[in-house]
C-alpha cells in the first residue's frame, strides 16, 4: 500500500519543508494524507536531495520514522525499491549525523560504550537501526561484521528478515559512504535506475582506486575487497569484477594487493549518475 500523496511531497519541496520543528515536538503527525499514493523509495530520494542542498529534513525523517513495519514492506515489493531505498536512507543518515555533530567519527572504532557504526541511531518504521544493521543485517543479508562476509547471523531479528535483500550484492560496497575519504561518492539511488547506477558507480569508484601495474603483474585494489572478501567471491571474484568494468585486461591474473584506507572525515561527497 502506497502512503505518501505526490502532491504533499511536491508541497515539502516546494516550501523547503516549511513546517517548524516544534510540530513535531507537540506530536503533529502525517496521518490525515490523500488517497492519491506515493513510494517511501521517493521519500528516501527527497530526504537524501534535502540533505544535499541543505534544506530541513525533520518531516522526511519523521515520515521514515512513523511508518509501519508492515505499510513499509508493502511499499518496497521489489528487490529494486528496496535497494534504493536502503542505500538512500544509510547515506542520507551518515550525513546528517556528521553535519551536526562531527565529532561522532572520532569514536567509529571504539569497543565500548558508543561507536558511530554500531549504535543504533537510525528510526525506520518505529525500529531504531544502527548503521551495522542496515549495512551487515538488510543490505548484506545478515553476515557477521569482521567475518570477511563468509559467516551469517545465528539470529537475526524479525525486521531484519522483512527487509533484508536477497543476496549479498558486492556493488554496493561502492555505494555506501560512511563519512571517510576513501569512501565512494554519494549517489541518489532511483528504484527504476538501480542496477544500471551500481555498475556506474562501481566502475568510477574502481577506476579511481585501482593501481594496475602489468609489468609487474600486480594489482592494487580498495581495501573493501578485503574486508568483505567473500562478497566478492574471494580474490578469484575480485579480478573478475576488476575485469568486467575494463580495469584490467581479460588476459591478466595478477597478485592483489590491498590499498590502506583513509579515513578522514569528508562530508559532502556528492555525485549525479
Amino acid at each position: 500500500m502506497k502512503l505518501i500523496s505526490t502532491s504533499f511531497l511536491n508541497l515539502l519541496i516546494l516550501s523547503g519543508l516549511s513546517l517548524s520543528s516544534n510540530a513535531l515536538a507537540q506530536g503533529n503527525s502525517f496521518d490525515e494524507l490523500p488517497d492519491s499514493l506515493n513510494s517511501y523509495t521517493e521519500v528516501s530520494i527527497q530526504l537524501l536531495n534535502h540533505v544535499r542542498t541543505g534544506k530541513p529534513t525533520l518531516e522526511l525523517q519523521k515520515l521514515l520514522a512513523d511508518v509501519s513495519k508492515e505499510d513499509l514492506n508493502a511499499d518496497l515489493d521489489t528487490e529494486e525499491e528496496k535497494k534504493a531505498f536502503w542505500l538512500n536512507v544509510y547515506n542520507a543518515y551518515v550525513q546528517i549525523l556528521l553535519l551536526d555533530n562531527p565529532e561522532l567519527f572520532d569514536d567509529r572504532a571504539s569497543w565500548f560504550g558508543y561507536n558511530f557504526f554500531s549504535s543504533p541511531q537510525v528510526t525506520i518504521a518505529g525500529h531504531e537501526l544502527s548503521f551495522d544493521d542496515i549495512e551487515h543485517g538488510i543490505i548484506r543479508h545478515s553476515k557477521i561484521k569482521l567475518s570477511m562476509g563468509y559467516l551469517d547471523k545465528w539470529f537475526p531479528d524479525e525486521f531484519e528478515k522483512t527487509f533484508r535483500w536477497k543476496e549479498v550484492d558486492p556493488r554496493i560496497h561502492f555505494a555506501l559512504n560512511c563519512g571517510a575519504k576513501s569512501c565512494p561518492y554519494i549517489a541518489i539511488y532511483e528504484a527504476d535506475r538501480v542496477e544500471e547506477q551500481l555498475d556506474i558507480t562501481s566502475k568510477q569508484y574502481l577506476e579511481r582506486t585501482t593501481d594496475f601495474l602489468e609489468e609487474e603483474n600486480k594489482v592494487f585494489v580498495n581495501r573493501l575487497m578485503s574486508w568483505f572478501k567473500a562478497d566478492f567471491g574471494g580474490k578469484k571474484g575480485s579480478i573478475q569484477m576488476l575485469k568486467k568494468y575494463g580495469i584490467i585486461p581479460e588476459s591478466a591474473n595478477p597478485k592483489i594487493s590491498y590499498i590502506k584506507y583513509d579515513w578522514t572525515l569528508e562530508l559532502d561527497n556528492y555525485k549525479d549518475i
